[in-house]
């Protein structure tokens, strides 16, 4: 039994240790080589760009993001603002159209869900005499920084067909949860997103601040019905051979859940979606990586894989605890340390890696006193996602979709402020 015990331990961890060695390597090379993928004739032109808001009871926060939107620096005649009143019952369309939007209600009892609401509008846009170059897809709560039409153009001029923007937190301080998702997502934004732009691989679809092109729209067929949905599209776009570009000064404000009791609920609604799209994407991007000898397919496989690596750190950790603490107890775990000849290479590694965050958020700006006081929660904020992970996994089928409520009415002057 100890020799089982030693075997697959070690085999969970190697695995595990070449799986972060990579994404490791990925991030580091990414964010030190600032270089641009090269565009040899970037174009000139001025997209017109369709605004598309999905927002399910949202009259507390839609007005500041239409707001928002009308306030871009880009030409008026350039862009519309879309909203969809997705199945609401309180004054969502009213304050939508108060505040100079496009509204669009829609009812059904059936199909609901982000997704399907997205594709029910596009079809809506697609048969409208204005034609569109691109759509830009937002969530209700958001607020979007001036200059975000202006990059997302830039980078259409570049010839990408889908690009995410910058993913910020509109309240970071409201409490140690919403602090911690700002952390969580100022470090993917460098160490993940603008990495992979960097390498000129496929970045991820955030479900809001993205903006694709109609014609791959049409072309593929839109189809992202899942709880995942912008994780969804993003793995259709790589299996036809399409990926997503980064622009990193396209900044929209995301509001945060502020206790923990929403986090856990959203965050399983994620994994849900994530272990969904994995089970259907993930052995398609390895055989299609593979047979066409491209690493983006991979790396984008890699991705979808997190809810099991969740998993397996979780295991790790829990055999460590009893290897550590139950020295008697026969278990017979192999421990990482084992593979370094000395213990200071072993703590060098561990130094290394608490220190890393602080510096990926000091190149992005964003370290202060409040974020440093921040690093206990948010620690506490990471390890949460193992149990999270285990539902999300377990409840892969279930396709019942929970709204986060948002009330945080913060506008773009008190952002700026």
């Amino acid at each position: 039994m100890a020799d089982v015990s030693y075997i697959f331990s070690m085999v969970l961890q190697i695995f595990m240790l070449v799986l972060g060695g990579y994404y490791t390597v990925v991030s580091l090379v990414g964010c030190l080589f600032k270089k641009e993928p090269v565009c040899k004739n970037p174009g000139s032109k001025t997209h017109k760009f369709a605004m598309v808001v999905a927002a399910h009871n949202e009259q507390a926060v839609i007005g500041n993001l239409v707001d928002s939107l009308n306030m871009l620096n880009y030409p008026k005649d350039a862009y519309e603002i879309f909203v969809i009143a997705d199945n609401c019952h309180d004054k969502t369309a009213e304050v939508a159209r108060q505040h100079g939007a496009s509204v669009h209600e829609r009812f059904n009892d059936t199909l609901k869900g982000k997704g399907h609401a997205l594709e029910w509008i596009f079809e809506k846009i697609f048969d409208m005499q204005t034609q569109f170059d691109g759509i830009c897809v937002f969530d209700a709560d958001n607020v979007v920084h001036p200059e975000f039409l202006n990059q997302m153009n830039r980078q259409f001029n570049r010839g990408y067909k889908a690009v995410q923007g910058y993913i910020d937190t509109k309240n970071p301080y409201d409490s140690w949860i919403t602090l911690s998702y700002a952390i969580s997502f100022w470090s993917i934004n460098r160490l993940f997103q603008y990495a992979r732009y960097t390498l000129g691989m496929c970045c991820q679809l955030c479900g809001t601040g993205f903006a694709l092109s109609t014609d791959i729209i049409k072309e593929i067929g839109w189809g992202a019905t899942c709880l995942a949905e912008d994780m969804e599209f993003t793995m259709k776009l790589a299996l036809n051979n399409y990926k997503v570009a980064w622009a990193h000064d396209a900044i929209v404000y995301d509001e945060k859940p502020i206790t923990f009791s929403q986090s856990y609920k959203q965050r399983v609604r994620w994994m849900q979606g994530h272990a969904d799209v994995a089970n259907r994407f993930f052995f398609k991007l390895v055989k299609k990586g593979f047979k066409e000898k491209n690493i983006i397919p991979i790396d984008c496989a890699f991705y979808l894989f997190q809810p099991i690596r969740l998993i397996a750190m979780f295991m790790i950790l829990l055999m460590g605890y009893l290897q550590t603490f139950y020295p008697n107890g026969d278990f017979g775990f192999f421990q990482m340390q084992y593979l370094f000849s000395t213990p200071l290479i072993w703590n060098t590694i561990v130094i290394a890696q608490l220190l890393y965050l602080p510096t990926v958020l000091a190149l992005e700006g964003k370290m202060n006193w409040k974020v440093i006081k921040g690093y206990v929660p948010y620690y506490f904020y990471t390890f949460t996602w193992f149990p999270i992970a285990i539902v999300g996994v377990v409840k892969k089928n279930n396709k019942e979709w929970f709204h986060t409520q948002h009330t945080r009415t913060i506008s773009l002057q008190e952002l700026n402020k």
